[in-house]
């Protein structure tokens, strides 16, 4: 398993009170979140175990709903639904996310 698989599921720990927030203000934009959110330890875990293309296929997926959920949380900032993604939060998704774009190649 990777590393960043801890450091993931931390994440997970620390977005649900701003996945909560969005399940009281925007029912389909919490849905959409979650699922993404749920997505990216699942794909890392499963491209650990996987080879080859397939392997490269999982992590990009990880990567693309990752980046998702942090899209999720700006538009909801954006929309006046909660704050600004604070610096810390912030900073854990760049730390996973640039993870993961050395995994793929940076593609």
């Amino acid at each position: 398993m990777l590393r960043i698989y801890p450091v993931l599921l931390q994440l997970v720990r620390s977005s649900s009170p701003w996945v909560k927030e969005l399940e009281r203000r925007d029912p389909d934009l919490a849905r959409q979140c979650k699922r993404a959110l749920s997505s990216a330890p699942l794909n890392v875990a499963e491209g650990s175990y996987s080879r080859g293309k397939n392997r490269a296929a999982r992590y990009h997926t990880a990567l693309g709903s990752l980046r998702e959920v942090l899209a999720c949380f700006e538009v909801a900032a954006a929309l006046g639904y909660v704050p600004d993604v604070d610096p810390e939060l912030k900073s854990s998704f760049d730390h996973v996310l640039g993870t993961l774009v050395r995994l793929v190649g940076g593609h």
